[in-house]
């Protein structure tokens, strides 16, 4: 059964972001949260949303022809 909202833990695990990302992200205005008490939440929708307004840059590789991080994900 999927969750209803995610904890910040569990979103970040879940789309491999850093805290500080997700609260960059919510400062930017680009992700929504709910407050309950002194927990923040992200409705699964909003979470599906956000993932789904990702621009996929293209691939890059250094000169070296390592990845860089944006291949990878």
């Amino acid at each position: 059964m999927e969750p209803v909202a995610y904890r910040v833990s569990d979103f970040c695990r879940i789309y491999v972001i850093s805290r500080a990302s997700f609260y960059r992200e919510v400062q930017a205005g680009r992700l929504h949260i709910l407050k309950r008490g002194r927990r923040s939440l992200v409705e699964r929708a909003e979470a599906e949303r956000w993932f789904g307004s990702l621009r996929h840059c293209p691939a890059q590789r250094k000169e070296d022809g390592q990845q860089t991080v944006g291949e990878r994900l």
